[in-house]
């Protein structure tokens, strides 16, 4: 999955991140080597720590900068794409081991991104395809914490083969007890908010709540958070409408695939320091 791009610009003019922390070797996933030891359980000390104080309910996250680190880092885009698909997962566990996180909400595919290369589009369908599947019928992390899975946007615009995923994901997981993810692709939110104006018009005067309910991407939970990796600093057409007065944005200098838990457990932290 990759990260949206505004409509009038794409990833390649956006300005490279000045943090060069992207570049550096991951830690070692080898259980057994003592830096592995070592940085597990400061990570989990971390958690606990966090988990005393005030927590977002809704995270969301514009996942930017899987085709320039591919580029930087000298491999194919397709191998950006499943790193950044990784990194996902990664975050979502970190955000779900906290416990009181009850919506993460992550933009995968912006409509514009159709606009693209027809051999990148293809890859990141079948890349999306296959994950999702993965995400709902081999996922230790969906099982672990019963994760509801919802993919929202213009699906009819997915090639069929997606949208038969799409569904068979949400209802694998529709009787899920634990946190919702919302995976928006193909999604604009000017475009979810004309259709709920539409949707609601037909049902009676348009109010904002009426709106409010027929949107793809529910607002009974607000935004706490929303996070945009690779130092730029716009939504980009992402949950307009959801986003609040009390919604705290962070642009961080990183690349989507290299985001991990140095780069959130600040973010949250700085949550905690407005709310205590």
């Amino acid at each position: 999955m990759e990260s949206p791009v505004d409509a009038n610009k794409t990833q390649e003019d956006e300005a490279e991140p000045h943090d060069t922390q992207d570049i550096l070797p991951p830690i070692p996933s080898t259980s057994g080597s003592w830096w592995y030891r070592c940085f597990d359980g400061l990570l989990r000390f971390a958690l606990q720590s966090l988990s005393l104080g005030p927590l977002p309910r809704h995270i969301a996250f514009i996942m930017d900068g899987n085709r320039r680190w591919s580029r930087m880092t000298g491999i194919r885009i397709q191998q950006g794409h499943y790193m950044g698909f990784e990194a996902l997962k990664r975050v979502l566990d970190l955000c779900l081991s906290l416990r009181r996180i009850d919506m993460v909400t992550v933009y995968a595919f912006a409509l514009d991104n159709f606009r693209r290369d027809k051999a990148e589009v293809d890859a990141l369908m079948e890349l999306a395809r296959t994950r999702l599947l993965e995400l709902s019928s081999h996922s230790d992390l969906v099982r672990k914490f019963s994760v509801r899975i919802r993919v929202v946007g213009r699906r009819a615009l997915l090639p069929p083969a997606v949208q038969e995923t799409a569904r068979r994901v949400e209802e694998a997981t529709k009787d899920h007890t634990g946190p919702t993810l919302n995976i928006c692709m193909p999604y604009a939110s000017q475009d979810e908010i004309c259709q709920a104006a539409t949707q609601a018009a037909k049902q009676g005067p348009l109010t904002e709540t009426s709106l409010a309910e027929h949107l793809m991407v529910p607002c009974d939970i607000p935004i706490d958070v929303l996070v945009r990796t690779s130092h730029v600093s716009r939504l980009s057409d992402f949950l307009l409408w959801q986003c609040n007065e009390h919604t705290q944005c962070h642009f961080v200098d990183q690349y989507w695939p290299r985001f991990g838990a140095r780069d959130l457990i600040p973010i949250l932290l700085a949550y905690q320091r407005t709310r205590s």
